[in-house]
């Protein structure tokens, strides 16, 4: 087995290259890490097959759902490297340019991070999603995944590799650590020297680990305690279909619901419909119910069950959401204020007034108006894919693209110039 340590040696080496890849040596890299996916699909699929039955009696539905791969989700993972590899290149960029008095020219310039390390936990489509989006952006990849995931992600991150060799590169690009015990995320966690940007994604003590330990710089992300409010003039239909979608669409992911605030006055005869579609239409279909966690108000118009204590803070990824009832956008505010983890909020309305205020005053990375949070997503957003979410606002914030896998320097040229 391969240490970690051994791990980031060999990345720090391979990192040597990566400022000087051209454009089409990562396009043809890209190229063969789709294809050797898809070459190597079986493979794969026998490997996660082993996984879903470790898991199947330690982990719960959704999340096991989280886990599964299909030859769909495998085309899907093939298609997304593709669609990376489509997006302009971000390393170069010329982010600003200016002459000096004395004749420097200085250029700001966007160029690669170096080694990403990725803590995530049972999603092995963040395996190919995180080692495309390194890769085009010019850094080194260091996978750790969780263990209920582990022989999937090594069978994927061997695809990759064999797609990486073909184009004529080093396989260390991307690595995977093997060690999936709490010591080596310790390790990446400090691997000063080692690891240039260290991206936690998954449940929220992971984040709160990483960003409570880790002495290697580490981008918040992931958690989301995501909230709609649907004001007095929301339009019924239309609310239901949103809050429907950002609910049950895919309950285990960030930017699912969370909370629903309803104003008072649309209340009474709108969380009647809520349940109508939300429990009673799914339970009819066949379908897993949603069930609430109600505020003392939202108990007095609705079945459900009463809201604890931790309710309105709880990340619940299931088929569960709390709902609570407000006299105004004010009040919403105040409440997504109190109770967001900075993620995706929506506000459902016919008010430009209360539209303005809603935007205006949450404090989140994706705020939105009459639209489903599910669309917070590298791919939704045209960025090809996404390293994660991220809930700070330095250095990036939101879904994190080529363009946040970046820095930059400063090229400064001169024709003798002394101060």
């Amino acid at each position: 087995m391969t240490t970690t340590k051994e791990l980031l040696e060999r990345a720090k080496k391979a990192k040597a290259c990566i400022y000087t890849l051209t454009e089409e040596k990562k396009n043809a890299a890209l190229a063969g890490m789709a294809e050797a996916l898809t070459e190597n699909a079986e493979e794969i699929l026998a490997a996660n097959l082993l996984d879903l039955e470790a898991a199947k009696d330690r982990i719960s539905p959704v999340m096991l759902d989280r886990l599964r791969l299909t030859p769909e989700r495998i085309a899907s993972m093939a298609q997304g490297i593709r669609e990376v590899a489509a997006l302009p290149d971000p390393v170069g960029r010329v982010l600003d340019r200016r002459i000096r008095p004395n004749g420097l020219t200085i250029e700001k310039r966007a160029v690669p991070i170096g080694v990403i390390a990725i803590i995530y936990e049972s999603r092995p489509n963040v395996t190919s999603d995180a080692a495309a989006l390194a890769l085009k952006s010019g850094n080194v990849c260091i996978l750790r995944g969780g263990k209920e995931a582990f022989r999937s992600a090594r069978a994927i991150v061997k695809a990759l590799k064999t797609g990486i060799e073909r184009a004529g590169l080093d396989p260390d690009l991307v690595g995977l650590v093997e060690d999936t015990t709490r010591e080596s995320a310790n390790e990446l966690m400090h691997a000063n020297g080692y690891v240039d940007l260290l991206i936690p994604r998954g449940g929220a003590s992971l984040i709160r680990a990483c960003v409570e330990n880790a002495t290697v710089p580490c981008i918040q992300t992931g958690q989301g305690i995501c909230h709609i409010f649907a004001d007095e003039t929301a339009d019924p239909g239309m609310a239901l279909d949103i809050i429907e979608n950002a609910k049950t669409s895919r309950p285990s992911v960030c930017n699912a619901c969370e909370v629903l605030l309803v104003h008072e006055a649309l209340a009474p005869s709108f969380l009647l419909l809520l349940k109508k579609r939300l429990v009673d239409d799914r339970i009819a279909a066949g379908k897993m119910p949603v069930s609430f966690r109600l505020d003392p108000k939202a108990a007095e118009i609705v079945e459900g069950e009463k809201a604890g204590e931790n309710d309105f803070d709880t990340e619940f990824l299931d088929y569960i959401l709390a709902v609570r009832v407000v006299k105004d956008v004010r009040e919403a505010v105040a409440h997504i204020a109190a109770h967001s983890t900075a993620h995706s909020e929506a506000i459902l309305t016919r008010s430009e007034e209360n539209a303005a205020f809603f935007t205006a005053s949450v404090d989140s990375a994706a705020v939105y108006v009459n639209a489903s949070t599910r669309f917070t997503d590298g791919g939704e957003f045209g960025l090809g894919c996404e390293m994660g979410i991220s809930t700070q606002k330095l250095h990036a914030r939101g879904p994190m693209g080529l363009n946040e896998l970046t820095t930059y320097r400063y090229i400064i040229t001169g024709n003798g110039q002394i101060r």
